[in-house]
């Protein structure tokens, strides 16, 4: 790998992440147009359903700019089907660049080459796998999505400094982390498309599970309620005048206006089925919150992605 190709990628992979929380189920995908070693151009997918990354960077360049000794630098194959846009491969073989170097091809049936392929047929050198695992981390969530067929799945707790969640699991809502954490969490809470607790911990903290403290996107909230004991209550998650509500259960499957979703699991394999079943609503990852019990069984299951723990100290 060329030095100053690892380096252009990586301008791509950090325009890309600034669409985190703002482009799923899309990839996040940045673009970078270097002429003689400089960037001319630039930009990403900020929107889901509004322009693709490649897109964003041929605007700021005159439609009539020859491009043939340009090299454009995309973290991810470029888009090969119509969707909310047209295909970005067929705009770059408009413009004709020297090169197309990609971090990631996309995994996606629907593209899954074919945009490398058009390229490679209109006389365009596509170079592939620059800066690969910087990328495959970028879109892990997309790359779960896509190939496992369940959302990225990211537990997060909280201990105490002798390793407990918290003093009585019957108790009244208790604070392991300070301040500066719980705003973490919440920017985390914008990152990603769910946050996932149990029904115990409804009952406890009654938990809104928005976003208060962090600018962002509310994520939809998920309530694992096996036999619908929160019906018909008064807690926050039951509210979905401005945040959506789904809760999986063995009981019913309703869809009633300003109510939860109310989505039924068989009892086996139920938390598998749950996490496929998301997928089938288009929710690309999940962040679990707790409680206890719904965390446990996650890592029995080996049914987890990543781990982010906060311990006193």
């Amino acid at each position: 790998m060329v030095a100053e190709e690892a380096l252009f990628m990586q301008r791509a992979l950090q325009l890309a992440s600034l669409g985190v929380g703002a482009v799923s189920p899309n990839p996040l995908v940045g673009c970078v147009i270097v002429r003689e070693n400089k960037i001319i151009a630039e930009g990403w997918h900020e929107k889901y359903g509004e322009a693709h990354a490649e897109i964003n960077a041929l605007r700021q360049l005159p439609s009539e700019e020859d491009l043939s000794q340009a090299d454009i630098y995309v973290n991810l194959e470029p888009c090969a089907h119509f969707g909310k846009t047209p295909p970005c491969a067929d705009q770059l073989v408009l413009r004709k660049p020297r090169r197309v170097i990609i971090a990631n091809q996309d995994p996606n049936p629907l593209v899954a080459g074919k945009g490398i392929e058009k390229l490679r047929n209109a006389g365009i050198e596509v170079i592939t796998e620059v800066e690969k695992e910087r990328g495959l981390w970028l879109n892990r969530r997309f790359f779960t999505y896509i190939t496992q067929k369940r959302p990225y799945i990211i537990l997060k707790w909280a201990v105490s400094k002798d390793g407990f969640i918290a003093p009585d699991p019957e108790a009244h809502p208790y604070w392991i982390t300070q301040p500066i954490a719980r705003a973490l969490v919440h920017q985390w809470r914008t990152e990603e498309d769910a946050i996932m607790v149990g029904s115990k911990t409804v009952i406890a903290d009654n938990p809104q599970l928005n976003v208060r403290e962090a600018k962002g996107r509310n994520p939809t909230r998920v309530v694992i309620d096996r036999k619908c004991q929160l019906m018909h209550q008064n807690y926050h998650i039951l509210d979905t005048k401005h945040q959506k509500t789904i809760i999986y259960n063995t009981i019913r499957a309703t869809q009633e206006p300003n109510q939860p979703l109310y989505r039924k699991i068989d009892n086996d394999d139920f938390l598998p089925q749950t996490f496929a079943d998301l997928a089938t609503l288009g929710i690309q990852s999940v962040m679990v919150e707790g409680g206890k019990i719904l965390l446990e069984k996650l890592l029995a299951l080996n049914l987890w992605d990543e781990i982010r723990l906060f311990q006193r100290v």
